[in-house]
């Protein structure tokens, strides 16, 4: 019995470093690439945002992220459904109240109607950026750290789960430009990850609270061009930030469709 219980101790502690681990990686990546030479500030580097997009948010933000939460799957230490990788029969409904829902938001957050253009553009080259940090602070260490806790009752675990992700969201926003990089900013930020935390722990559909949350890091950088004065670079359609955003979704769902629950579920999934 203690030789089981030492094995499940060592499996949970390999899976919460690997966990942390994805987490520092990530937010290194951002830094270099993104909030040391102001990338999401600059909308003609495209090349820069390539570059932070594949590195930081496809290769770690995804497809490492994605690998980590299906080592967690095979120790049992969560399971799909925990982790918000649901059935499409569920997910797609979700992800229309999830929009519906976060566009609203978005209104009453602005005051008024954003141009449709604008809000288009600045949604998909935010969405790249919300995949990985959905994956990682909520799918990854969220859920991991849920898993880890729950011999320790339902309520603590669960609130476990949302605080520690909530606050690595909130963190992890040092390595972005400014100002988002801003202590007052960052505190702010991790308010609303314990909202996005609610969402994501409470429905358990990872794709809804992606579209969720996108439009607090669109509300966020709308407010944050509009001050540098560069939103005018948004009334056109953006085909090379469109394209990132189109191909980042697709990466996403192609790993967890192909490997992540190949083997974890029978019936067709998302």
């Amino acid at each position: 019995m203690n030789t089981k219980k030492s094995g499940l101790y060592a499996g949970l502690n390999h899976i919460l470093f690997l966990a942390f681990l994805t987490y520092i990686a990530w937010v290194i990546a951002t830094f270099l690439l993104e909030g040391r030479i102001l990338t999401l500030l600059r909308p003609e580097a495209v090349g820069d945002r390539i570059l932070y997009t594949v590195i930081a948010n496809m290769l770690i933000g995804s497809i490492i992220a994605l690998l980590v939460i299906r080592r967690a799957f095979d120790t049992k230490i969560t399971s799909p459904d925990s982790a918000g990788f649901r059935p499409v029969t569920r997910t797609i409904p979700a992800i229309v109240i999830a929009f519906v829902i976060g566009f609203f938001l978005l209104l009453i957050l602005r005051g008024a109607v954003p141009n449709p253009v604008i809000l288009l553009n600045i949604y998909a080259q935010v969405f790249t950026v919300t995949i990985a940090e959905i994956a990682i602070c909520w799918g990854v260490v969220g859920s991991i750290v849920e898993g880890t806790l729950s011999e320790k009752g339902r309520l603590l675990s669960l609130s476990g789960g949302i605080l520690v992700s909530s606050i690595l969201f909130g963190m992890y926003h040092v390595a972005h430009s400014p100002p988002f990089n801003q202590v007052p900013m960052m505190i702010f930020l991790t308010l609303f990850g314990i909202i996005t935390g609610l969402v994501y722990f409470i429905g358990r559909d990872i794709y809804a609270t992606m579209v969720f949350h996108n439009f607090f890091g669109t509300f966020g950088v709308m407010q944050s061009l509009g001050v540098s004065g560069v939103l005018s670079f948004y009334t056109e359609p953006l085909f090379p930030v469109l394209g990132i955003a189109v191909i980042s979704i697709s990466v996403f769902v192609a790993i967890d469709m192909l490997y992540l629950r190949k083997t974890s579920r029978s019936q067709v999934s998302l």
